[in-house]
């Protein structure tokens, strides 16, 4: 099970810490995605760890802005947004795959577990 939280509303520029707590899974060599959809449009990809060489990868909206972690003591997995636009607005997932190699781990295909979603609200 995975359990997401820490959306919320925030002003353009503003900062917000996602966490996505893993219960029933050891995250160790899996593979972590972060996912948003936004009203209208395809769910994507944010942000993720390869469960091949666990490197971070990020989407180029994100790049720069959002930092991905991962603390394996509390099986938790964060994702740190800074500089947020309107156009962060999104509901935000968390994900697990068992495989999923180098930057192919922001694609949707492969992820099996799937938490329930925060929204994220970036207004003025």
């Amino acid at each position: 099970q995975l359990q997401a939280s820490g959306g919320g509303l925030v002003q353009p520029g503003g900062s917000l810490t996602l966490s996505c707590a893993a219960s029933g899974f050891t995250l160790g060599n899996l593979a972590i995605g972060w996912f948003r959809q936004a009203p209208g449009k395809e769910r994507e990809g944010v942000s993720c760890i390869s469960s091949t060489d666990g490197s971070g990868y990020y989407a180029a909206s994100v790049e720069g802005r959002f930092t991905l972690s991962k603390d394996t003591t509390k099986n938790t997995v964060y994702l740190q947004m800074n500089s947020l636009k309107p156009e962060d607005t999104a509901i935000y997932y968390c994900a697990i795959a068992y495989f999923a190699h180098g930057r192919a781990c922001l694609r949707i295909i492969g992820y099996d577990h799937w938490g329930q979603g925060t929204l994220v609200t970036v207004s003025s």
